[in-house]
């Protein structure tokens, strides 16, 4: 789930599901949904189901440890489409 932790040879996620990236966020899935509803914050949509490209959050880590500040993750949304 945490590409940062991973084990030698594990191979990273593509998508997370909407629970684990609210585990990775320390939020509520509800929290993050309404996020996602708000348009703030990436997300793919598959029929009725939400998954959380990682990719997205590769980059707002990377953003947040380049500028060492906080990012906004609305600033992340529709970034995956370029």
């Amino acid at each position: 789930m945490k590409p940062w932790s991973q084990a030698p040879g594990e191979r990273s996620p593509k998508f997370y599901s909407v629970a684990e990236a609210a585990r990775m966020f320390q939020t509520s899935q509800m929290t993050l949904y309404r996020a996602i509803a708000d348009n703030q914050f990436p997300a793919v949509r598959i029929r009725g189901r939400l998954i959380i490209p990682a990719i997205a959050v590769e980059r707002m880590i990377e953003a947040a440890l380049g500028s060492n500040s906080a990012v906004d993750a609305a600033d992340f949304v529709g970034e995956g489409a370029a």
